[in-house]
């Protein structure tokens, strides 16, 4: 199976940013989507973006459009999050997760779709 490993969190102040990567074995080298997620404490799970690995298409919350981008290294089968104008809102866990393989049209970050899941790396955004 595919086990995302999350790295790059930190501890940042507004304004700064963070990149956080995302590797698995065959994680850019199929068609699937990938995605990341972020939960504060005492919320839900939301999505943050998504991309599908065959052409590159994203999709970002309306919370990040602007400030996020979501991107692919084939060659070291990752992942990007490029984080930048981070907010103190932004504080959470962050999570990878993989589809498996599919054709579609566009990826979403949709729990429903997402089989494989990281174990988190933490973003803390102080004032």
């Amino acid at each position: 199976q595919v086990q995302p490993v999350e790295s790059g969190g930190g501890s940042v102040q507004a304004g700064g940013s963070l990149r956080l990567s995302c590797a698995a074995s065959a994680l850019t080298s199929r068609n699937r989507c990938v995605a990341w997620f972020r939960q504060a404490p005492g919320k839900e799970r939301e999505g943050v973006a998504a991309i599908y690995t065959s052409g590159g298409s994203t999709s970002y919350a309306d919370s990040v459009k602007g400030r996020f981008t979501i991107s692919q290294d084939n060659a070291k089968n990752t992942v990007y999050l490029q984080m930048n104008s981070l907010k103190p809102e932004d504080t959470a866990m962050f999570y990878c997760a993989a589809s498996v393989p599919l054709s579609t049209l566009a990826c979403r970050p949709t729990r429903d779709q997402y089989n494989y899941w990281g174990q988190g790396a933490q973003v803390t955004v102080s004032s």
